[in-house]
């Protein structure tokens, strides 16, 4: 089913994908909806048929949806969607895919996405472990992007972190050889939980070496909040690996 058939906004993820029949996940995010404001609320009524896709748990056909063969490039949890809304504006060769659980910020992007008039974006509005597990085919992602995932700070809280060893084993087997893991974060705790995680799975490489980050490369757009935490001294991590 192609994001045009499709007509009738989500109503948030049902049964959590695992890999293992029966066994309930833990999940990484909380719904905390905000109210939509009224353009938000226009936004799905009018640009969810062009832009957004239902999830339907089988894998889906993304040339048919973009009506081309090109790279694709998945961004789990992008917020308001202005790093997403920058890479489609700035790679139009290649393709995007967004998914994203909150629905305020799924309507900013949509109505971005318009008023651009951007054709190779479209976007999910659900658990993102359930999408790449369920909707797409292993091999056949060029690039996965996570900017910011949730940190759980809390202790007790770190089993809810997206980034855990069955994560990146899936992660790994959606990229195609050659292709590329690009997280970023700004706890220097969860950098080195992401070190632990990542750096053990055995079909990532990490680009700066076991431990190791980059500069933020020129793909990734500085956030306002990003900016005003560099100016007070926080820092900000980027981890690139490459599916080997």
């Amino acid at each position: 089913m192609s994001a045009d058939e499709s007509s009738t906004p989500p109503d948030g993820p049902k049964k959590p994908f695992t890999g293992e029949p029966g066994r309930r996940q833990v999940r990484s995010f909380v719904l905390r909806q905000g109210r939509l404001t009224g353009a938000q609320e226009r936004a799905f009524a009018t640009h969810w048929s062009r832009y957004g896709l239902d999830y339907t748990g089988r894998p889906r056909d993304f040339d048919a949806v973009f009506g081309r063969h090109a790279e694709r490039v998945l961004e789990i949890g992008f917020g308001n969607g202005e790093a997403l809304r920058h890479a489609a504006e700035h790679e139009p060769a290649r393709d995007f895919i967004g998914v994203e659980v909150h629905r305020p910020g799924v309507g900013r992007l949509l109505n971005a996405l318009a008023e651009a008039d951007l054709h190779n974006v479209r976007v999910y509005c659900h658990d993102a472990v359930e999408v790449l597990g369920q909707e797409i085919a292993p091999g056949s992602l060029d690039e996965i992007r996570i900017y910011f995932p949730d940190p759980w700070h809390k202790k007790r809280h770190h089993k809810r972190r997206l980034i855990q060893p069955g994560f990146a084993a899936l992660l790994a087997e959606r990229l195609r050889p050659g292709g590329l893991l690009h997280l970023a974060t700004d706890w220097a705790d969860y950098a080195r939980h992401m070190w632990e995680v990542l750096d053990a799975e055995p079909r990532l490489r990490n680009r700066a070496g076991p431990g190791g980050h980059l500069p933020r490369p020129p793909w990734r757009p500085q956030t306002h909040f990003e900016a005003r935490g560099l100016r007070l001294g926080h820092g900000v991590w980027d981890l690139l690996y490459d599916r080997i």
